[in-house]
C-alpha cells in the first residue's frame, strides 16, 4: 500500500506548557500511528477526576498553542473511551481558533451508566488540525431554487432506510 503525498504542507503549531514545573510529565499532543488524523491529548489533572453518569467536566491539558492563520484545531472524542466507558467530548468537535492562546481544555460528558475516573496523563481526546476559511456573507433578496428547497431534518430520508 502506498500513501499519497499530502496536498498541503503541515502547519507549524507552537505549544507552550502552562505549568512546566508541575506538568512536565504530561505528554504534549502526539500522533499514535503513522497515518493518524488526530493527535492524542492527555489529562493534566492533579488528582484523579471522577465524572459521574450524566455529568460533564472540564479537563485541563497543561498546554496552550498558537495555530497559524487559516487553521483550526478540532477537539474530538477518542473512540475507545466513548465505546468502552461512555466518555465523549460534549461539543464535538470543539473548535480552537487560531487566535486563542489560553490553556486547551476538554469538555467531556459521561453518557455511560457508571462513573468514569480520569487519571493524570490519560489520553482523553484528540486534536485534528485542519485548514479553515472565513466566509464572506452577503444578504440577498432571494436564494436559488433547489430540489430539496426548505426541507430540513429528515427531509432526505431516515437513517436506515434503503436507497431504492
Amino acid at each position: 500500500m502506498t500513501t499519497a503525498p499530502p496536498t498541503h504542507a503541515p502547519p507549524r503549531v507552537e505549544l507552550r506548557r502552562i505549568r512546566p514545573e508541575q506538568d512536565s510529565d504530561i505528554a504534549l499532543p502526539r500522533y499514535m500511528s503513522p497515518l493518524a488524523a488526530g493527535a492524542d491529548v492527555s489529562a493534566a489533572v492533579v488528582e484523579a477526576l471522577v465524572v459521574p453518569p450524566g455529568t460533564r467536566a472540564l479537563v485541563p491539558t497543561g498546554f496552550a498553542m498558537a495555530l497559524p492563520p487559516g487553521w483550526e484545531a478540532q477537539v474530538r472524542p477518542r473512540s475507545g473511551l466513548a465505546f468502552k466507558r461512555g466518555l465523549t467530548v460534549l461539543n464535538a468537535p470543539g473548535t480552537i481558533d487560531a487566535d486563542y492562546r489560553g490553556e486547551v481544555q476538554v469538555l467531556v460528558v459521561n453518557h455511560g451508566r457508571e462513573s468514569v475516573t480520569i487519571r493524570r496523563g490519560e489520553r482523553i481526546a484528540q486534536l485534528v488540525v485542519a485548514p479553515c476559511h472565513q466566509a464572506r456573507f452577503h444578504e440577498v433578496e432571494a436564494l436559488d431554487v433547489t430540489d430539496r428547497g426548505e426541507g430540513g431534518f429528515g427531509s432526505t430520508g431516515t437513517a436506515g432506510e434503503p436507497d431504492h
